[in-house]
């Protein structure tokens, strides 16, 4: 009789479970794994797509939001259905196909397909620059879409013609800053938020302090939204040949401009001028296969997306011996490391780090963010100081460089901004919030003892003492006098001088050229060309230094990139659960602001306004 006869009828029975259980563990997570890999070379699979051939047209059309760095994402929430985030579409990657396809006599046009796409108005002009770059090399832009939104229309507009779906419309209605003010719950729920700062339009804090915006607020916020309203009109009326002053003139008569068209947006879009053709998306396919030609099956016009395009035109590997390095900070600054959307002190400085070894001739840093922990700024900024010794640094600002993103590039060798920049908010605050009262009407005391003054007083559980307070006001004003100083050594001026233009006041790029907070006005192709000529170099490849990936993380994040799907962003037509959603997201982000604040000091540079529209 063998051993495993001799055990007991019970345990031999629970040995068999276990086994047949594990097997079956085995099981599924082999078929989980080859589920996996067939979803991942699925996705690698162009469809409906042929190789690249003659008189092809290019379409652009990005998913989501477009954004300098793609955010990390879960691959295996994606794979099950979820919703890990906004999805993204690179603006780098757009703008590589765009200016690749220029020169390309394969390419014949262009087809923007902006349905599933939304974007701040400073990305939104660097991608059209690259636009009529292409339509200056000879090449039509045709636009299609069921509905544009005000972003989707300032890029539709760069386009030679336009069409639109007759039950569609162009949804303009301007800028606005609006926000929640949380002073009276706070109230209610007997919770003390500290607030410390240093500006008279620091307004970061506000929601926590006010129940409205202060005048302060409003003063500077409708300076940079005019200023950034006025491009966006200015610029869809030079595109489209309009008077000047045509759009704000729709928004502020929508009602008697609607009621003159019978109610029917798309007809008052066509009337005045801001589309060419209302069809059908049937009747637009079939104007697509006149202006372009159609493709082998006759069911489609001849076109390639960017990705693939790119894809099958990547230029044979060559290695050029100058190099000019490109290093992306996208996101609210914060202490340590952080993944991918958002900047990490620790992770950005580890990065500049390795363009330091990596003997290139300059760098370019690309800043998109609003600020966060003026500790981590100021850890990367000393980074950039000791890369500077070696080799020349750029700034090129995107969307949003202000706060601590104004931090880290100030004493940069040369500042890029687009016209729509939001920069400046050079200003310090501090915020400590005790639960004292909250506690209380808990029935849950604090008490004790400590050995000095300081002992136990940074407690949420107790009130903060007046000796506290004048401490913490005290280190705030000394970070500001110190972002001051760094500004000033920048711009080669004074801290006097950069106080009058500081204080938490936010600029638009064009302004910010004007006071002398940057340099020069540009996208980030220029900055690149600038960083070229600062290094004396003309033939050189653009390198970009990323987070070093393991396998692994190679495989997954891959395997997210391809499985990300096209969501439509208009706001029109959000199902209610999402508009609902949206309601609720004030107080879920207000929460996540608070939870990102962990400088180790509790000093932030940080800056509310500074969403770009």
């Amino acid at each position: 009789m063998s051993e495993s006869q001799k055990r007991p009828v019970f345990l031999r029975f629970l040995s068999g479970l276990w086994d047949g259980i594990n097997g079956l563990r085995r099981i599924v997570l082999n078929i989980l794994f080859l589920f996996i890999l067939i979803a991942f070379f699925a996705a690698l699979i162009p469809k409906g797509q042929e190789p690249l051939g003659e008189d092809t047209a290019l379409i652009v059309a990005p998913s989501g939001y477009l954004v300098d760095q793609l955010s990390a994402k879960d691959p295996f929430a994606q794979l099950m259905g979820g919703n890990d985030g906004q999805t993204e579409t690179r603006l780098r990657d757009l703008q590589k196909a765009i200016l690749r396809a220029k020169d390309d006599d394969k390419i014949n046009s262009m087809v923007l397909d902006l349905g599933g796409m939304a974007g701040g108005i400073s990305k939104l002009e660097e991608l059209g620059q690259s636009i009529e770059a292409f339509k200056a090399a000879g090449k039509p832009v045709y636009a299609v879409g069921d509905y544009y939104s005000q972003s989707q229309y300032y890029l539709a507009a760069f386009a030679d013609e336009i069409y639109l779906n007759p039950m569609g419309g162009v949804g303009l209605m301007g800028f606005a800053a609006y926000r929640n003010y949380y002073k009276d719950a706070l109230d209610k729920l007997s919770i003390n938020v500290h607030i410390f700062k240093v500006g008279q339009y620091k307004d970061f804090l506000e929601p926590y302090m006010r129940n409205d915006m202060s005048p302060a607020s409003k003063e500077h916020n409708e300076q940079w939204l005019s200023q950034l309203w006025g491009h966006y009109t200015q610029r869809v009326e030079g595109l489209r040949e309009m008077e000047a002053g045509s759009v704000n003139d729709l928004i502020n008569n929508l009602d008697v401009r609607l009621q003159e068209n019978n109610g029917n947006t798309a007809e008052l879009a066509l009337a005045a001028g801001f589309v060419d053709e209302l069809l059908p998306r049937h009747l637009q396919l079939t104007k697509l296969q006149e202006k372009v030609g159609k493709n082998k099956e006759g069911d489609s016009y001849r076109g390639i997306d960017t990705g693939r395009y790119l894809a099958l035109t990547e230029p044979a590997f060559q290695v050029k011996e100058d190099k000019v390095g490109l290093i992306v900070a996208s996101g609210t600054i914060l202490d340590g490391e952080q993944p991918e959307g958002s900047i990490g002190g620790d992770t950005l400085a580890e990065l500049i780090r390795r363009a330091k070894e990596e003997k290139l001739k300059a760098l370019v840093l690309r800043v998109d963010s609003g600020g966060g922990s003026a500790f981590a700024s100021e850890i990367i900024r000393q980074q950039l100081l000791d890369l500077q010794e070696d080799i020349p640094v750029v700034v090129s600002m995107g969307s949003v460089a202000a706060s601590g993103g104004y931090w880290i590039s100030a004493t940069s060798d040369e500042i890029w901004a687009t016209p729509t920049t939001i920069t400046g908010s050079i200003g310090v605050f501090g915020a400590f919030p005790t639960l004292e009262e909250s506690l209380k009407h808990l029935g849950i005391h604090t008490d004790g003892l400590g050995t000095t003054a300081l002992a136990g007083s940074m407690r949420v559980d107790r009130t903060l003492t007046p000796m506290a307070e004048r401490v913490v006001q005290q280190g705030v004003e000394q970070v500001y006098r110190q972002f001051l100083d760094i500004a000033a050594e920048g711009r080669d001026t004074s801290p006097e001088n950069i106080h009058t233009i500081a204080q938490g006041r936010v600029w638009s790029g064009e302004q910010a050229l004007n006071n002398g907070l940057v340099d020069k006005l540009g996208g980030l192709n220029d900055a690149i060309a600038a960083a070229a000529e600062y290094a004396e170099i003309s033939d050189y490849d653009v390198v970009e230094i990323k987070r070093l990936l393991s396998p692994g993380e190679q495989f997954m994040q891959e395997l997210a990139n391809n499985l990300n799907t096209q969501a439509s962003v208009n706001p029109w037509v959000q199902p209610i659960t999402q508009k609902i959603a949206s309601w609720f997201s004030p107080v879920s982000e207000a929460i996540e602001e608070l939870s990102n604040l962990n400088d180790p000091k509790g000093m932030y540079a940080r800056c509310l306004a500074c969403i770009a529209p």
